[in-house]
Formats: structure tokens, sequence, C-alpha cells
């Protein structure tokens, strides 16, 4: 339990830092997700998903 809070915890820290420090650019980059297709999108996010779920299992491994 205390690791979801912590992984909770640390994407706030990471999305608060992209907003304080570059507040335009993430009207930027919304403006470009909405004008990929739901497929693109779609791809995005399971590519993150993946990405995620790997970083997770490679940590578990590592035992850190």
């Amino acid at each position: 339990m205390i690791w979801i809070v912590l992984a909770l915890g640390l994407v706030a820290v990471a999305e608060g830092l992209v907003l304080a420090l570059a507040p335009s650019r993430v009207e930027q980059v919304l403006a470009m997700m909405a004008n990929l297709s739901l497929e693109t999108r779609r791809l995005i996010g399971l590519v993150s998903l993946a990405l995620g779920a790997t970083l997770i299992a490679l940590v578990r491994w590592i035992g850190l």
C-alpha cells in the first residue's frame, strides 16, 4: 500500500513540475494531442502503460 501512495506522490510531483516550469508548452502539447486520431492516442497510452509496467517490474526484479 505504501508503494501506491509513493507512486501517486511521484506522479503528482512530476505533473506539478511540468505545469510549474512550462505551462504554455503544456497547452501546445494538449493541442497537438487533440489533433491526433483516437487510434494514435490509444497507442501512445498503451506504449506508456507498457513502459511503466516494465519499469516497475525491473525495479522489483532488481530489488530497489
